[in-house]
């Protein structure tokens, strides 16, 4: 039981010295205004998916209000709300959006997550300093 556990788990040829193939590498492509790109693309979507489950969880309580007139009114300010917040962030982007085309800036464009495929990372490219 052992033994087959040990050879499904391990990994043979495992190099982590500094500069063998596949290391990392320094963040040249590193920049305040990747950092604010980023922070902003993430801050859109983490506020429309709260506002999304902000709606269904509104709709959900006043379903199951059951005629309860003070349940009724709490789910219905709950929803306006979630439909407020929605607004909010698509107007958001959609203001982002117009200013990156007016003035040819990139605010939430060039995102480059890579693919996470096969326990490996693709398409980020990561340097290390040379000595």
């Amino acid at each position: 039981m052992v033994t087959l556990l040990s050879t499904l788990l391990a990994q043979t040829n495992v190099d982590i010295t500094p500069g063998a193939t596949g290391s990392f590498n320094s963040l040249t492509g590193v920049t305040i205004g990747s950092i604010v790109s980023f922070l902003v693309g993430a801050v859109l979507i983490v506020a429309g998916v709260i506002f999304f489950f902000m709606l269904v969880i509104g709709g959900i309580r006043w379903v199951l209000s059951g005629g309860d007139k003070a349940s009724t009114e709490a789910a219905r300010n709950q929803v306006t709300a979630a439909l407020i917040g929605v607004v909010i962030v698509f107007s958001a982007f959609a203001i982002i959006t117009f200013i990156q085309s007016v003035f040819g800036i990139s605010i939430i464009g060039n995102l480059d997550f890579g693919n996470v495929t096969g326990g490996s990372v693709t398409g980020t490219t990561i340097k290390t300093p040379t000595k």
